[in-house]
């Protein structure tokens, strides 16, 4: 593993911290711990080699609420703009997961999550928060979204999933065999997304 794939695990209930901690470090993430937005922004005060975060909207002092995670995603989005943020919500919750979309949140789990989907949701976020370090690395700006908020949560995960295919696939010239190795893809499961978004590929 390399040092980018270290977890901060924001979550006020122990329980399922150390559920979703024991998932986590069982695939070799490094996985950091804070109950709470003051405990979360400590941890990353500190240089690390954080790369997603993993929050419930509902932390202390408003756990019945997502004002705090709101609040904890609006400022790291304007601080630490590389962190892929995962967010937890309720099954209650649309209206909160839309909030944290529109304040920066890269994705969101709905509780209670199954641990596949917990480990695509951070595979996900770390292929692009390492494709962000690269185009970084050679001047370009980050990989931006353009769904609207209001066309629905996974039309919003649509698109990422776009974006980053097409991003890769125009790298590679088309190369499906080479764009399937970069995204950690079967080459079937590639063809699939080429068919999903519509993507006209070119002879290997």
């Amino acid at each position: 593993m390399v040092l980018a794939d270290t977890i901060l695990l924001v979550e006020d209930d122990n329980a399922l911290r150390l559920m979703l901690r024991g998932i986590l470090e069982m695939q070799g993430y490094q996985v950091l711990e804070a109950d709470s937005r003051d405990s979360a922004l400590d941890i990353l005060k500190i240089p690390s080699s954080v790369g997603v975060v993993i929050l419930d909207l509902g932390l202390p002092p408003s756990p019945h609420t997502p004002v705090e995670g709101l609040a904890l995603i609006s400022m790291l989005c304007d601080e630490l703009r590389s962190l892929k943020i995962i967010v937890l919500t309720g099954q209650d919750q649309e209206s909160a997961a839309f909030e944290a979309i529109r304040e920066g949140a890269f994705d969101f789990l709905a509780k209670p999550a199954s641990t596949a989907d917990i480990l695509q949701a951070v595979r996900r976020a770390f292929l692009f928060y390492r494709k962000e370090q690269e185009m970084a690395a050679g001047g370009l700006t980050r990989l931006q979204l353009n769904a609207r908020v209001s066309d629905g949560l996974k039309s919003v995960r649509d698109e990422v999933e776009e974006k980053l295919v097409r991003q890769v696939l125009q790298e590679t010239g088309f190369n499906v065999n080479q764009s399937a190795a970069r995204l950690g893809l079967k080459r079937e499961s590639l063809y699939y997304f080429l068919k999903k978004f519509g993507i006209e590929r070119r002879d290997d």
